[in-house]
């Protein structure tokens, strides 16, 4: 309809010009086609926000069809950033032009601190008052986020340091906001008990870079319901299940008729959708993560055990969750309502296992030891989440030496975020800031951060007085050591252990791969940046990996890199590897040319070695 109004308003538009004065034809013919029409037009994506400021100020018509909260600059606003449209709510009243310009404003901000980034920090770590500047920042985080990820999204592996410095951030500020959204779930009443809700909150902090919400995760929770619903249905066509609404919390009383929902749901999830316990590949943190235990259809005893609850409970069933040991399980009751319960008047049910029925005595084989009765016993949301991150701790510990240890980290902080004083993990926290070598020359802050951890550990439990110790005895010594280390080192490239170190500071250079001109402002003989950058920028994938000389640059846009020097001229096919930066020097007369320019006027520093 829209398609045929525009082709009738063009045939319109050579009549309405041969009858309109000459003058006043071109404009004349626009404002007299139909509103809808016009405003068809200015959404059909071929104008930008620049067209449409100078069409809104072209006449008083023109000016109240573009108004600010109106369709018009809305179709701007979901054409330039799509992803941002899902926060709104279609009856809100948004000033779009506003958010326009507040978005614009937002994503230059983002840039130019992303660009500040990548001149201050070069070390693995960035120091705990970097963060500062965007903490403070004007406008909704939800904008400087987007903008983010925008850079994240560059097209190749163009800007490789600018999408370094912008995961970094956007990993800082989802986690921060993750982190405040859990505290304040665990400080909810006991009785409020969303078990799901607490598992997606452990997931997006582990994997904040990645799109996670309750709504969809809950979304396709909402569509197995659906089918299990749809198989209900043909066992029993009156099930009191199949009349809930979406949202109800409603409970079936009657045993038989529980049964009847759980049937369904095991034939639904381990026969239709083939879900199951991952047996092969167990220890993989993959297998705590909600969002990926649907995805992959597999996983461990608690995820299985937490969706299978979710669904039992909107269907009326209600399962509880048991911690037991080695092995999570629900509990279904089946005593009278009211009556004193023990643990031989429940059936419990293997998620893991395809939603098995056990009595007791088989829990006690399926683990292979006789435990108490108190193991047998509900335990509450914080208990399970506690079950969840223990689990991914122990992973975390599994980490190779050349990683950065960041599910340790994450796991150490989502454990500390419920039970903040729990000495041992205190004492494992300052031990891996002590093991990752986060120091004064990196960041002096969070050195003072490990110290006041060992202080309060001291605090809690004299006890550990030795271990505090020794790593605060090591950690002044460390800072002691680096304070007499302090000076200017000199490098020189005639000395022998630097001979394969080719170019000179102050040397204008070309990027071979990407193009940019830069100027060389410092080496190293080797790769000096820690592993997660070296993994981030595929270092280790070159010829010659890290070992070889790299070169701090600063770039025609006013960002600093680090760039590898690639091979020597008499293997160029090589240089045909991994996308890691490399560079190729300009012909002399260039860097004649351009040494003024830039050296002189931007870095002060005469080119010397």
């Amino acid at each position: 309809m829209a398609a045929a109004a525009v082709d009738s308003a063009m045939e319109v538009v050579p009549a309405l010009a041969e009858e309109a004065a000459p003058e006043a034809a071109g404009l004349s013919c626009l404002v007299n086609l139909p509103g809808e029409v016009l405003e068809y037009i200015l959404c059909s994506g071929s104008l930008t926000a620049a067209d449409i400021g100078r069409v809104s100020s072209t006449c008083r018509r023109l000016r109240e069809l573009c108004q600010s909260s109106g369709k018009v600059w809305k179709e701007q606003f979901r054409v330039r950033w799509p992803s941002l449209m899902k926060h709104y709510s279609p009856t809100d009243y948004v000033n779009w032009l506003e958010e326009y310009k507040v978005r614009q404003k937002a994503g230059l901000e983002a840039r130019k601190i992303v660009a500040s980034f990548s001149k201050r920090f070069f070390s693995e770590h960035v120091p705990c008052n970097g963060f500062s500047d965007i903490e403070n920042l004007e406008g909704p985080e939800i904008f400087f986020e987007d903008e983010l990820v925008c850079i994240l999204n560059m097209e190749g592996r163009k800007a490789l340091t600018w999408k370094y410095y912008a995961k970094k951030i956007l990993y800082y500020l989802r986690q921060q906001k993750i982190l405040n959204n859990l505290k304040a779930f665990l400080q909810q009443p006991d009785d409020y008990e969303s078990y799901l809700e607490g598992a997606v909150y452990i997931d997006q902090y582990c994997n904040p870079l990645s799109d996670i919400s309750l709504r969809d995760i809950q979304a396709q929770i909402d569509s197995i319901v659906e089918l299990v619903c749809k198989t209900l249905r043909g066992i029993n066509s009156r099930h009191p299940s199949l009349a809930f609404k979406a949202g109800e919390s409603s409970m079936i009383m009657e045993i038989e008729l529980q049964s009847q929902v759980l049937d369904a749901m095991n034939y639904v999830l381990y026969d239709q959708l083939k879900f199951k316990g991952n047996r092969m590949d167990y220890y993989n943190a993959l297998n705590l993560y909600m969002h990926q235990v649907l995805i992959r259809r597999t996983g461990i005893p608690i995820s299985m055990s937490l969706l299978y609850l979710t669904i039992a409970r909107q269907l009326g069933v209600p399962l509880e969750p048991v911690n037991f040991p080695s092995h999570f399980l629900l509990r279904w009751c089946q005593g009278a309502e009211g009556a004193t319960l023990d643990i031989f008047d429940y059936i419990y049910i293997d998620a893991f296992g395809k939603g098995k029925q056990l009595t007791v005595k088989e829990c006690e084989y399926l683990i292979g030891q006789h435990v108490t009765a108190a193991l047998y016993g509900v335990v509450n949301v914080k208990k399970v989440l506690q079950r969840m991150v223990g689990n991914l701790l122990s992973l975390g510990k599994r980490e190779g030496i050349d990683q950065s240890y960041q599910l340790l980290r994450d796991s150490l902080d989502l454990y500390l975020a419920m039970y903040p004083d729990q000495v041992q993990l205190l004492l494992l926290q300052a031990r891996l800031y002590f093991h990752l070598g986060i120091w004064p020359e990196k960041s002096f802050c969070l050195v003072l951060k490990v110290l006041d951890i060992l202080q309060h550990i001291q605090t809690l439990d004299p006890g550990q007085h030795g271990a505090v110790g020794y790593l605060v005895q090591h950690t002044l010594e460390h800072i002691e050591r680096k304070k007499e280390e302090v000076g200017v080192e000199v490098k020189l490239r005639s000395h022998e252990k630097h001979r394969d170190v080719c170019y000179a500071i102050g040397l204008i250079m070309k990027h071979k791969r990407y193009g940019y001109n830069c100027v060389i402002y410092g080496w190293d003989p080797t790769c000096m940046m820690g592993h997660e950058w070296i993994r981030n920028m595929n270092v280790h994938s070159l010829p010659h990996g890290h070992h070889q000389p790299f070169y701090n640059v600063l770039v025609e846009d006013g960002s600093c890199r680090y760039a590898a020097q690639g091979i020597s001229s008499c293997q160029p096919e090589m240089f045909r590897g991994p996308p890691v930066e490399s560079l190729v020097s300009q012909d002399g007369d260039s860097v004649t040319r351009l040494c003024g320019c830039v050296i002189y006027q931007q870095l002060h520093f005469l080119p010397v070695c």
